[in-house]
């Protein structure tokens, strides 16, 4: 048996392509303007836990989110070998604290044997090969089997996300991707953890509102972009996972 087909049995039986996308193609419309919790509670019936939620640990509300409606959901953690101490911290205590299986996706290659096969700290010299080998291609084996995935993707961050609609065909993996918070703005992610006591990676209150690899990542100024901390000093603006 592949590894494919392991995990599809682990997750029970993925429905064909063209049923997804039917599914997509007539609930679509009627979430265009859906609220965050209409989107995940419409995904939570549809899908079940044949969807996993993708989270960077900057904060815990998109996984408080989903397992209101999807409890016991994977929480996908891309664990590149490069976070702050403070992302590992906040990744314990969302596993430890809410009803969802946290699930450590790995790289191939650890840090060491990344720096020898391709060159000590290949993210100063080919940050966009650094990305695929540690975030991109592993959430794409991992994503193998289910029927959707979530993403706390919000249309404020950058040029590149301002048409990211609630419901989509993620036609690079082949499933229906959900972005719940597309419409929200940094300030209502904020009220919403003040709402409900979700944690937050204390970065986020010592100036990095978007919070990546250790490595790339810089504070951000008062009033700057939310992603320009992010590969600080090159043009680079994505990992590649949303593009």
């Amino acid at each position: 048996m592949t590894e494919q087909q392991t995990l599809q049995e682990t997750r029970g039986r993925r429905r064909p392509s063209d049923e997804l996308r039917d599914i997509l193609e007539d609930a679509a419309p009627r979430l265009a303007r859906a609220s965050a919790e209409e989107v995940v509670e419409w995904a939570a019936k549809e899908f079940g836990l044949s969807m996993a939620v993708a989270c960077s640990m900057a904060d815990a509300v998109l996984p408080h989110l989903v397992s209101r409606f999807a409890p016991g959901v994977d929480v996908l953690f891309l664990d590149t070998g490069y976070h702050f101490a403070e992302t590992i911290g906040t990744r314990d205590a969302v596993a430890a604290t809410l009803p969802v299986t946290v699930v450590d996706v790995l790289p191939i290659l650890s840090v060491a044997e990344q720096d020898a096969t391709h060159g000590k700290d290949l993210y100063t010299s080919d940050p966009t090969a650094c990305c695929r080998m540690r975030k991109v291609e592993p959430l794409a084996e991992q994503l193998i089997g289910y029927e959707a995935w979530v993403t706390g993707v919000r249309r404020e961050e950058s040029p590149t996300r301002t048409d990211t609609p609630l419901v989509g065909w993620d036609h690079t993996h082949g499933l229906v991707k959900i972005n719940p918070l597309a419409a929200w703005t940094f300030d209502d992610l904020v009220a919403y953890a003040h709402e409900h006591a979700v944690l937050v990676n204390p970065l986020l209150e010592d100036g990095y509102p978007s919070i990546g690899c250790a490595p790339c990542t810089r504070r951000v100024e008062a009033g700057g972009d939310l992603r320009s901390g992010r590969w600080a000093g090159f043009s680079k603006v994505e990992c590649g996972i949303h593009l």
